[in-house]
């Protein structure tokens, strides 16, 4: 029995972790969608 506890405790977290990356996407976005970038863009002219 204890063989089956410790292959539950290797297994399972392993398993969440796939249940986790392959179900289906649980975002939470507003109603009105993303809001887009505000702002200007970095531009670095620096040349080292």
């Amino acid at each position: 029995m204890a063989i089956f506890r410790w292959l539950r405790r290797i297994f399972e977290p392993i398993g969440e972790g796939i249940l986790r990356i392959f179900s289906p996407v649980r975002d939470d976005y507003p109603k009105s969608g993303v809001k887009p970038f505000h702002g200007e863009p970095y531009e670095n002219d620096k040349t080292a």
